[in-house]
Protein backbone atom coordinates (compact mmCIF):
# COMPACT_ATOMS: atom_id res chain seq x y z
CA UNK A 1 0.00 0.00 0.00
CA UNK A 2 1.51 3.30 -1.09
CA UNK A 3 0.91 6.44 0.89
CA UNK A 4 1.14 9.83 -0.76
CA UNK A 5 0.65 11.97 2.32
CA UNK A 6 4.33 11.64 3.14
CA UNK A 7 6.80 13.48 0.96
CA UNK A 8 8.76 11.59 -1.64
CA UNK A 9 12.25 12.21 -2.91
CA UNK A 10 12.68 14.84 -5.58
CA UNK A 11 11.75 13.45 -8.99
CA UNK A 12 14.11 13.34 -11.97
CA UNK A 13 15.11 16.85 -13.01
CA UNK A 14 13.49 18.12 -16.19
CA UNK A 15 14.74 20.91 -18.41
CA UNK A 16 12.09 23.60 -18.07
CA UNK A 17 12.02 27.09 -19.50
CA UNK A 18 14.20 29.59 -17.68
CA UNK A 19 12.14 32.11 -15.73
CA UNK A 20 12.40 35.72 -14.77
CA UNK A 21 12.02 36.98 -11.22
CA UNK A 22 10.77 39.92 -9.24
CA UNK A 23 11.98 41.25 -5.92
CA UNK A 24 15.45 42.52 -5.26
CA UNK A 25 18.40 41.17 -3.34
CA UNK A 26 19.13 42.14 0.20
CA UNK A 27 22.34 43.16 1.86
CA UNK A 28 20.88 42.00 5.15
CA UNK A 29 22.27 39.38 7.54
CA UNK A 30 24.70 36.86 6.15
CA UNK A 31 23.56 33.24 6.29
CA UNK A 32 25.34 31.25 8.93
CA UNK A 33 27.08 34.27 10.49
CA UNK A 34 25.04 34.51 13.70
CA UNK A 35 26.76 32.42 16.36
CA UNK A 36 26.09 34.24 19.61
CA UNK A 37 26.80 32.90 23.08
CA UNK A 38 23.05 32.63 23.66
CA UNK A 39 22.59 30.60 20.49
CA UNK A 40 25.49 28.33 21.39
CA UNK A 41 23.95 27.77 24.81
CA UNK A 42 20.60 26.95 23.24
CA UNK A 43 22.27 24.51 20.89
CA UNK A 44 23.95 22.77 23.78
CA UNK A 45 20.54 22.01 25.26
CA UNK A 46 19.78 19.69 22.38
CA UNK A 47 23.29 18.69 21.46
CA UNK A 48 25.10 15.44 22.05
CA UNK A 49 27.71 17.06 24.28
CA UNK A 50 27.82 13.98 26.54
CA UNK A 51 28.51 11.57 23.70
CA UNK A 52 31.45 9.23 24.23
CA UNK A 53 34.61 10.15 22.36
CA UNK A 54 34.44 6.77 20.62
CA UNK A 55 31.61 8.34 18.59
CA UNK A 56 32.60 12.00 18.31
CA UNK A 57 36.24 11.20 17.51
CA UNK A 58 35.61 8.34 15.12
CA UNK A 59 37.46 8.46 11.81
CA UNK A 60 35.46 7.84 8.67
CA UNK A 61 37.09 5.30 6.38
CA UNK A 62 36.25 6.89 3.07
CA UNK A 63 36.71 4.45 0.20
CA UNK A 64 35.37 3.44 -3.19
CA UNK A 65 31.59 3.18 -3.40
CA UNK A 66 30.00 -0.10 -4.41
CA UNK A 67 27.07 -0.61 -6.73
CA UNK A 68 23.66 -1.03 -5.08
CA UNK A 69 20.32 -2.38 -6.20
CA UNK A 70 19.20 1.18 -6.90
CA UNK A 71 22.20 2.48 -8.80
CA UNK A 72 25.52 1.49 -10.32
CA UNK A 73 28.73 2.44 -8.57
CA UNK A 74 29.30 6.19 -9.07
CA UNK A 75 32.48 7.58 -10.59
CA UNK A 76 35.85 7.75 -8.91
CA UNK A 77 35.10 11.23 -7.54
CA UNK A 78 32.63 9.67 -5.10
CA UNK A 79 33.63 8.12 -1.79
CA UNK A 80 31.58 6.13 0.71
CA UNK A 81 31.96 5.54 4.45
CA UNK A 82 30.11 4.26 7.51
CA UNK A 83 29.27 6.32 10.59
CA UNK A 84 28.49 4.71 13.95
CA UNK A 85 25.67 6.35 15.89
CA UNK A 86 23.70 5.33 19.01
CA UNK A 87 20.72 3.07 18.41
CA UNK A 88 18.96 4.82 21.29
CA UNK A 89 19.91 8.46 21.76
CA UNK A 90 18.79 8.21 25.39
CA UNK A 91 21.59 5.67 25.89
CA UNK A 92 24.57 7.08 23.95
CA UNK A 93 26.94 4.58 25.59
CA UNK A 94 24.80 1.66 24.46
CA UNK A 95 24.37 -0.25 21.22
CA UNK A 96 25.22 1.45 17.93
CA UNK A 97 23.98 1.21 14.36
CA UNK A 98 25.79 1.98 11.10
CA UNK A 99 24.79 4.81 8.77
CA UNK A 100 25.93 4.84 5.14
CA UNK A 101 27.45 8.13 3.87
CA UNK A 102 28.58 9.33 0.45
CA UNK A 103 30.56 12.42 -0.58
CA UNK A 104 32.47 14.10 -3.34
CA UNK A 105 35.10 16.61 -2.25
CA UNK A 106 35.00 20.28 -3.18
CA UNK A 107 36.70 20.89 -6.52
CA UNK A 108 37.87 24.47 -5.81
CA UNK A 109 40.40 25.95 -3.43
CA UNK A 110 38.00 28.21 -1.50
CA UNK A 111 36.23 25.42 0.44
CA UNK A 112 33.42 26.39 2.84
CA UNK A 113 32.81 22.97 4.38
CA UNK A 114 30.36 20.10 3.95
CA UNK A 115 26.87 20.56 2.47
CA UNK A 116 24.61 17.78 3.73
CA UNK A 117 21.61 16.71 1.60
CA UNK A 118 18.40 14.89 2.44
CA UNK A 119 16.14 14.13 -0.52
CA UNK A 120 12.88 13.39 1.25
CA UNK A 121 10.59 10.46 1.76
CA UNK A 122 11.00 9.73 4.54
CA UNK A 123 12.76 6.71 3.14
CA UNK A 124 14.78 8.09 0.25
CA UNK A 125 18.36 6.91 -0.14
CA UNK A 126 20.83 9.76 -0.20
CA UNK A 127 23.65 7.38 -1.13
CA UNK A 128 21.84 6.44 -4.35
CA UNK A 129 20.42 9.88 -5.13
CA UNK A 130 23.39 12.18 -4.42
CA UNK A 131 25.54 11.29 -7.47
CA UNK A 132 22.58 11.84 -9.78
CA UNK A 133 21.46 15.07 -8.11
CA UNK A 134 24.98 16.51 -8.11
CA UNK A 135 24.64 17.16 -11.85
CA UNK A 136 22.37 20.08 -10.84
CA UNK A 137 24.77 21.41 -8.22
CA UNK A 138 28.08 21.90 -10.05
CA UNK A 139 28.56 25.43 -8.70
CA UNK A 140 27.95 24.28 -5.15
CA UNK A 141 30.42 21.44 -5.59
CA UNK A 142 33.25 23.92 -6.17
CA UNK A 143 33.15 25.18 -2.58
CA UNK A 144 31.43 22.39 -0.68
CA UNK A 145 32.03 18.73 -0.12
CA UNK A 146 28.65 17.40 -1.29
CA UNK A 147 27.55 14.84 1.31
CA UNK A 148 24.47 12.69 1.75
CA UNK A 149 23.44 9.63 3.70
CA UNK A 150 20.88 6.89 4.10
CA UNK A 151 18.98 7.81 7.28
CA UNK A 152 18.52 5.13 9.93
CA UNK A 153 16.05 2.52 8.69
CA UNK A 154 16.75 3.38 5.04
CA UNK A 155 18.74 1.58 2.36
CA UNK A 156 22.24 0.69 3.48
CA UNK A 157 21.61 2.14 6.98
CA UNK A 158 19.79 -0.75 8.62
CA UNK A 159 17.09 -0.50 5.93
CA UNK A 160 13.76 -2.06 6.84
CA UNK A 161 11.81 -4.64 4.85
CA UNK A 162 8.37 -5.49 6.17
CA UNK A 163 7.02 -7.89 3.54
CA UNK A 164 8.15 -9.91 0.57
CA UNK A 165 7.86 -8.88 -3.07
CA UNK A 166 5.03 -11.38 -3.51
CA UNK A 167 3.17 -9.91 -0.54
CA UNK A 168 3.67 -6.37 -1.87
CA UNK A 169 2.21 -7.31 -5.25
CA UNK A 170 -0.72 -9.09 -3.61
CA UNK A 171 -1.49 -5.98 -1.55
CA UNK A 172 -1.89 -3.93 -4.74
CA UNK A 173 -5.30 -5.54 -5.24
CA UNK A 174 -6.56 -4.31 -1.86
CA UNK A 175 -9.19 -1.62 -2.38
CA UNK A 176 -7.87 1.60 -0.80
CA UNK A 177 -11.30 3.29 -1.07
CA UNK A 178 -13.47 0.45 0.31
CA UNK A 179 -17.12 0.45 -0.72
CA UNK A 180 -18.34 -2.63 1.16
CA UNK A 181 -17.87 -4.14 4.62
CA UNK A 182 -15.76 -6.92 3.09
CA UNK A 183 -13.46 -4.45 1.33
CA UNK A 184 -13.15 -2.42 4.53
CA UNK A 185 -12.17 -5.52 6.51
CA UNK A 186 -9.57 -6.47 3.91
CA UNK A 187 -8.15 -2.92 3.91
CA UNK A 188 -7.56 -2.83 7.65
CA UNK A 189 -6.35 -6.43 7.82
CA UNK A 190 -3.70 -5.59 5.23
CA UNK A 191 -2.69 -2.47 7.19
CA UNK A 192 -2.33 -4.43 10.42
CA UNK A 193 -0.40 -7.19 8.67
CA UNK A 194 2.12 -4.67 7.37
CA UNK A 195 2.85 -3.41 10.87
CA UNK A 196 3.22 -6.94 12.21
CA UNK A 197 5.62 -7.73 9.38
CA UNK A 198 7.74 -4.71 10.29
CA UNK A 199 7.81 -5.71 13.94
CA UNK A 200 8.82 -9.28 13.14
CA UNK A 201 11.59 -8.21 10.77
CA UNK A 202 12.95 -5.15 12.57
CA UNK A 203 12.00 -5.42 16.25
CA UNK A 204 13.91 -2.90 18.38
CA UNK A 205 14.83 -0.61 15.47
CA UNK A 206 11.17 0.38 14.93
CA UNK A 207 11.25 2.57 18.06
CA UNK A 208 14.43 4.41 17.01
CA UNK A 209 13.94 5.70 13.44
CA UNK A 210 12.13 8.97 14.18
CA UNK A 211 12.88 12.29 12.55
CA UNK A 212 14.31 13.48 15.88
CA UNK A 213 16.67 10.49 15.96
CA UNK A 214 17.89 11.33 12.46
CA UNK A 215 18.34 15.01 13.31
CA UNK A 216 20.63 13.99 16.17
CA UNK A 217 22.49 11.67 13.79
CA UNK A 218 23.06 14.67 11.55
CA UNK A 219 24.70 16.66 14.31
CA UNK A 220 27.04 13.75 15.01
CA UNK A 221 27.86 13.72 11.29
CA UNK A 222 28.63 17.41 11.48
CA UNK A 223 31.09 16.84 14.32
CA UNK A 224 32.77 13.84 12.70
CA UNK A 225 33.02 15.66 9.36
CA UNK A 226 34.84 18.46 11.17
CA UNK A 227 32.30 21.23 10.53
CA UNK A 228 31.55 23.93 13.12
CA UNK A 229 28.23 24.69 11.44
CA UNK A 230 25.60 22.58 9.72
CA UNK A 231 25.24 23.61 6.07
CA UNK A 232 22.20 21.71 4.83
CA UNK A 233 19.97 21.24 1.77
CA UNK A 234 16.66 19.53 2.54
CA UNK A 235 14.03 18.71 -0.06
CA UNK A 236 10.41 17.71 0.62
CA UNK A 237 10.35 15.67 3.87
CA UNK A 238 13.96 16.83 4.22
CA UNK A 239 12.54 20.27 5.07
CA UNK A 240 10.79 18.85 8.13
CA UNK A 241 14.02 17.11 9.09
CA UNK A 242 15.89 20.40 8.67
CA UNK A 243 13.35 22.24 10.81
CA UNK A 244 13.64 19.66 13.58
CA UNK A 245 17.45 19.93 13.42
CA UNK A 246 17.25 23.73 13.67
CA UNK A 247 15.05 23.43 16.75
CA UNK A 248 17.43 21.04 18.48
CA UNK A 249 20.65 22.80 17.47
CA UNK A 250 19.90 26.45 16.59
CA UNK A 251 23.42 27.60 17.40
CA UNK A 252 25.03 25.30 14.85
CA UNK A 253 22.73 26.20 11.94
CA UNK A 254 24.85 27.54 9.10
CA UNK A 255 23.47 28.00 5.59
CA UNK A 256 20.29 25.96 5.37
CA UNK A 257 18.02 25.57 2.32
CA UNK A 258 14.56 24.02 2.69
CA UNK A 259 13.04 23.39 -0.77
CA UNK A 260 9.45 22.09 -1.25
CA UNK A 261 8.51 22.93 2.31
CA UNK A 262 6.37 20.72 4.54
CA UNK A 263 3.76 22.42 6.74
CA UNK A 264 5.00 21.73 10.29
CA UNK A 265 1.79 23.02 11.89
CA UNK A 266 -0.37 20.25 10.38
CA UNK A 267 -1.02 16.92 12.07
CA UNK A 268 -1.31 13.66 10.14
CA UNK A 269 -4.91 14.35 9.09
CA UNK A 270 -4.04 17.92 8.18
CA UNK A 271 -1.17 16.74 5.99
CA UNK A 272 -3.48 14.33 4.20
CA UNK A 273 -5.96 17.12 3.49
CA UNK A 274 -3.20 19.50 2.45
CA UNK A 275 -1.83 16.98 0.03
CA UNK A 276 -5.26 16.16 -1.40
CA UNK A 277 -5.53 19.86 -2.13
CA UNK A 278 -2.03 20.03 -3.59
CA UNK A 279 -2.43 17.08 -5.94
CA UNK A 280 -5.86 18.27 -7.08
CA UNK A 281 -4.42 21.74 -7.73
CA UNK A 282 -1.62 20.23 -9.83
CA UNK A 283 -4.11 18.03 -11.67
CA UNK A 284 -6.33 21.05 -12.35
CA UNK A 285 -3.34 22.93 -13.76
CA UNK A 286 -2.52 19.96 -15.96
CA UNK A 287 -6.12 19.63 -17.17
CA UNK A 288 -6.33 23.33 -17.98
CA UNK A 289 -3.15 23.00 -20.03
CA UNK A 290 -4.82 20.31 -22.16
CA UNK A 291 -7.74 22.58 -23.02
CA UNK A 292 -10.46 20.36 -21.55
CA UNK A 293 -10.86 22.34 -18.33
CA UNK A 294 -10.30 21.26 -14.75
CA UNK A 295 -13.93 20.52 -13.84
CA UNK A 296 -14.74 18.45 -16.93
CA UNK A 297 -11.39 16.67 -16.85
CA UNK A 298 -11.83 15.77 -13.19
CA UNK A 299 -15.27 14.29 -13.86
CA UNK A 300 -13.80 12.08 -16.58
CA UNK A 301 -10.98 10.84 -14.35
CA UNK A 302 -13.37 10.10 -11.46
CA UNK A 303 -15.57 8.11 -13.83
CA UNK A 304 -12.54 6.24 -15.18
CA UNK A 305 -11.39 5.34 -11.66
CA UNK A 306 -14.85 4.03 -10.77
CA UNK A 307 -14.81 1.78 -13.83
CA UNK A 308 -11.34 0.50 -12.95
CA UNK A 309 -12.45 -0.09 -9.34
CA UNK A 310 -15.30 -2.27 -10.61
CA UNK A 311 -13.24 -3.99 -13.30
CA UNK A 312 -9.42 -3.64 -13.38
CA UNK A 313 -7.94 -2.98 -16.82
CA UNK A 314 -5.74 -5.46 -18.66
CA UNK A 315 -2.13 -4.48 -19.29
CA UNK A 316 0.64 -5.74 -21.55
CA UNK A 317 1.87 -8.01 -18.74
CA UNK A 318 -0.17 -10.63 -16.92
CA UNK A 319 -0.94 -8.04 -14.23
CA UNK A 320 -3.94 -5.75 -14.26
CA UNK A 321 -4.37 -2.07 -13.50
CA UNK A 322 -6.31 -1.77 -10.24
CA UNK A 323 -7.70 1.46 -8.80
CA UNK A 324 -4.76 1.90 -6.37
CA UNK A 325 -2.28 1.44 -9.21
CA UNK A 326 -4.26 3.81 -11.46
CA UNK A 327 -4.17 6.53 -8.78
CA UNK A 328 -0.43 5.98 -8.35
CA UNK A 329 0.05 6.20 -12.10
CA UNK A 330 -1.79 9.52 -12.21
CA UNK A 331 0.22 10.87 -9.28
CA UNK A 332 3.62 10.09 -10.78
CA UNK A 333 3.60 12.57 -13.74
CA UNK A 334 2.29 15.40 -11.54
CA UNK A 335 5.73 15.65 -9.92
CA UNK A 336 7.15 17.28 -13.06
CA UNK A 337 5.49 19.44 -15.69
CA UNK A 338 7.74 17.81 -18.28
CA UNK A 339 5.86 14.55 -17.62
CA UNK A 340 2.40 15.92 -18.33
CA UNK A 341 2.33 14.61 -21.94
CA UNK A 342 3.06 11.15 -20.53
CA UNK A 343 -0.02 11.46 -18.33
CA UNK A 344 -2.13 12.46 -21.33
CA UNK A 345 -1.02 9.38 -23.25
CA UNK A 346 -1.61 7.08 -20.27
CA UNK A 347 -5.11 8.43 -19.60
CA UNK A 348 -6.07 8.14 -23.27
CA UNK A 349 -4.87 4.54 -23.32
CA UNK A 350 -6.84 3.76 -20.17
CA UNK A 351 -9.98 5.23 -21.72
CA UNK A 352 -9.46 2.76 -24.58
CA UNK A 353 -9.27 -0.08 -22.06
CA UNK A 354 -5.47 -0.46 -21.94
CA UNK A 355 -3.95 -0.04 -18.48
CA UNK A 356 -0.32 -0.63 -19.54
CA UNK A 357 0.89 2.96 -19.47
CA UNK A 358 -0.64 3.88 -16.10
CA UNK A 359 0.69 0.61 -14.69
CA UNK A 360 4.20 1.43 -15.91
CA UNK A 361 3.99 4.85 -14.24
CA UNK A 362 2.79 3.26 -11.00
CA UNK A 363 5.69 0.81 -11.11
CA UNK A 364 8.13 3.71 -11.45
CA UNK A 365 6.66 5.37 -8.38
CA UNK A 366 6.57 2.12 -6.39
CA UNK A 367 10.16 1.27 -7.40
CA UNK A 368 9.16 -2.02 -8.99
CA UNK A 369 11.55 -3.70 -11.40
CA UNK A 370 10.35 -5.68 -14.41
CA UNK A 371 11.48 -8.81 -12.57
CA UNK A 372 8.89 -8.14 -9.88
CA UNK A 373 11.37 -6.96 -7.27
CA UNK A 374 10.37 -3.91 -5.23
CA UNK A 375 12.47 -1.32 -3.46
CA UNK A 376 11.99 -0.86 0.26
CA UNK A 377 11.61 2.92 0.35
CA UNK A 378 7.89 2.70 1.14
CA UNK A 379 8.64 0.33 4.03
CA UNK A 380 11.07 2.83 5.54
CA UNK A 381 8.62 5.64 4.84
CA UNK A 382 5.88 3.97 6.82
CA UNK A 383 8.03 2.88 9.76
CA UNK A 384 9.47 6.38 10.17
CA UNK A 385 6.22 8.28 9.70
CA UNK A 386 4.21 6.04 12.04
CA UNK A 387 6.86 6.53 14.73
CA UNK A 388 6.66 10.29 14.19
CA UNK A 389 2.86 10.62 13.99
CA UNK A 390 1.03 10.34 17.29
CA UNK A 391 -2.40 10.79 15.74
CA UNK A 392 -4.36 7.57 15.14
CA UNK A 393 -7.84 8.39 13.75
CA UNK A 394 -10.45 5.68 14.28
CA UNK A 395 -12.48 4.20 11.45
CA UNK A 396 -15.52 6.15 12.62
CA UNK A 397 -13.58 9.42 12.73
CA UNK A 398 -12.21 8.78 9.26
CA UNK A 399 -15.64 8.10 7.78
CA UNK A 400 -16.83 11.46 9.07
CA UNK A 401 -13.89 13.11 7.30
CA UNK A 402 -14.50 11.51 3.91
CA UNK A 403 -17.05 14.04 2.56
CA UNK A 404 -14.64 16.89 3.35
CA UNK A 405 -11.75 15.10 1.66
CA UNK A 406 -13.85 14.34 -1.42
CA UNK A 407 -14.87 18.00 -1.65
CA UNK A 408 -11.21 19.06 -1.51
CA UNK A 409 -10.27 16.55 -4.21
CA UNK A 410 -12.77 14.31 -6.02
CA UNK A 411 -9.83 12.32 -7.45
CA UNK A 412 -7.41 11.97 -4.54
CA UNK A 413 -9.59 12.86 -1.53
CA UNK A 414 -11.24 9.45 -0.98
CA UNK A 415 -7.89 7.61 -1.01
CA UNK A 416 -6.15 10.12 1.26
CA UNK A 417 -9.17 10.25 3.56
CA UNK A 418 -9.16 6.49 4.15
CA UNK A 419 -5.40 6.67 4.50
CA UNK A 420 -5.69 8.70 7.71
CA UNK A 421 -6.96 5.57 9.50
CA UNK A 422 -5.28 2.88 7.44
CA UNK A 423 -1.65 4.00 7.29
CA UNK A 424 -0.76 3.39 10.95
CA UNK A 425 -3.68 1.12 11.83
CA UNK A 426 -2.90 -1.21 14.75
CA UNK A 427 0.73 -0.07 14.62
CA UNK A 428 2.94 -1.84 17.17
CA UNK A 429 4.84 1.32 18.24
CA UNK A 430 3.27 4.53 19.57
CA UNK A 431 3.79 7.78 17.69
CA UNK A 432 5.85 10.57 19.23
CA UNK A 433 4.11 13.87 18.42
CA UNK A 434 1.08 15.47 16.79
CA UNK A 435 3.21 18.06 15.01
CA UNK A 436 7.00 18.46 14.91
CA UNK A 437 8.67 21.20 16.92
CA UNK A 438 10.71 23.45 14.61
CA UNK A 439 10.97 26.74 16.48
CA UNK A 440 14.59 27.86 16.28
CA UNK A 441 15.21 31.13 18.16
CA UNK A 442 18.76 32.34 17.68
CA UNK A 443 19.35 30.37 14.48
CA UNK A 444 20.89 32.00 11.43
CA UNK A 445 18.50 32.86 8.55
CA UNK A 446 17.11 29.75 6.86
CA UNK A 447 16.01 30.06 3.20
CA UNK A 448 12.63 28.45 2.44
CA UNK A 449 11.87 27.85 -1.25
CA UNK A 450 8.22 27.29 -2.18
CA UNK A 451 6.72 26.34 -5.54
CA UNK A 452 3.14 27.55 -6.08
CA UNK A 453 2.30 24.48 -8.19
CA UNK A 454 3.91 21.86 -5.94
CA UNK A 455 1.59 18.82 -5.67
CA UNK A 456 3.24 16.94 -2.80
CA UNK A 457 4.16 19.82 -0.49
CA UNK A 458 1.59 22.55 -1.20
CA UNK A 459 2.94 26.07 -1.30
CA UNK A 460 1.11 27.18 1.84
CA UNK A 461 3.57 25.13 3.91
CA UNK A 462 6.35 27.60 3.10
CA UNK A 463 4.77 30.43 5.05
CA UNK A 464 3.73 28.06 7.85
CA UNK A 465 7.33 26.86 8.25
CA UNK A 466 8.59 30.46 8.35
CA UNK A 467 6.09 31.30 11.07
CA UNK A 468 7.01 28.23 13.11
CA UNK A 469 10.77 28.78 12.83
CA UNK A 470 10.31 32.23 14.34
CA UNK A 471 10.86 35.88 13.55
CA UNK A 472 14.06 36.60 11.70
CA UNK A 473 14.83 32.94 10.98
CA UNK A 474 12.61 31.78 8.11
CA UNK A 475 13.15 33.72 4.83
CA UNK A 476 10.77 32.84 1.97
CA UNK A 477 11.52 32.62 -1.75
CA UNK A 478 8.58 31.86 -4.05
CA UNK A 479 8.68 30.28 -7.50
CA UNK A 480 5.54 30.44 -9.64
CA UNK A 481 6.14 27.06 -11.21
CA UNK A 482 4.86 23.50 -11.50
CA UNK A 483 6.08 20.17 -10.20
CA UNK A 484 7.76 19.15 -6.96
CA UNK A 485 10.53 21.42 -5.57
CA UNK A 486 12.14 24.39 -7.31
CA UNK A 487 15.95 24.39 -7.33
CA UNK A 488 17.45 23.02 -10.53
CA UNK A 489 14.08 23.02 -12.33
CA UNK A 490 14.85 25.70 -14.89
CA UNK A 491 14.43 28.97 -13.01
CA UNK A 492 17.58 31.09 -13.22
CA UNK A 493 16.01 33.34 -10.60
CA UNK A 494 15.63 30.53 -8.05
CA UNK A 495 18.99 28.95 -8.79
CA UNK A 496 20.93 32.21 -8.62
CA UNK A 497 19.28 33.20 -5.32
CA UNK A 498 19.99 29.81 -3.75
CA UNK A 499 23.58 29.77 -5.03
CA UNK A 500 24.24 33.29 -3.76
CA UNK A 501 22.90 32.30 -0.35
CA UNK A 502 24.95 29.10 -0.11
CA UNK A 503 28.14 30.39 -1.71
CA UNK A 504 28.30 34.01 -0.53
CA UNK A 505 25.93 33.96 2.43
CA UNK A 506 23.66 36.55 0.75
CA UNK A 507 20.16 36.25 2.19
CA UNK A 508 17.53 37.33 -0.37
CA UNK A 509 14.78 39.73 0.58
CA UNK A 510 12.06 37.91 2.49
CA UNK A 511 9.11 37.37 0.15
CA UNK A 512 11.15 37.49 -3.07
CA UNK A 513 9.16 36.06 -6.01
CA UNK A 514 10.49 34.32 -9.11
CA UNK A 515 7.96 34.40 -11.94
CA UNK A 516 7.42 31.33 -14.07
Amino acid sequence: MTRFVRWTAVAAAAALLATGCSGGSSDGPQAGDRTSDAASSAAATGSAAALPSSLTSQKLGWGQCKATRDSPAPGDEWQCATLKTPLDWAKPDGATIDLALIRTKATGDDRIGSLLFNFGGPGSSGVSTMPWYATSTSELGERYDLVSFDPRGVGASEGVRCRSDREIQASESVDITPDTAAEETAYFQDAAAFGKGCQKAEGTLMAHVSTTDTARDMDLMRQVLGDKQMHYFGISYGTELGGVYAHLFPGTVGRMILDAVVDPSADATGHAENQARGFQRALDNYLESTGQGAEEGTRKIVALLKRIDASPLPASSARKLTEPLALTGIIRPLYSEASWPTLTSALEAAERGDGSELLALADQYNDREASGRYGTGTHSQRVISCLDDKQRPTVEETKKLLPRFEKVSPVFGPMLGWDTAGWCHDWPVAGQYDTPEVSAPGAAPILLVGNTGDPATPYEGTRKMADELGKGVGVTLTWKGEGHSAYGKGSDCVDSAVNAYLLQGKVPQDGKVCAS
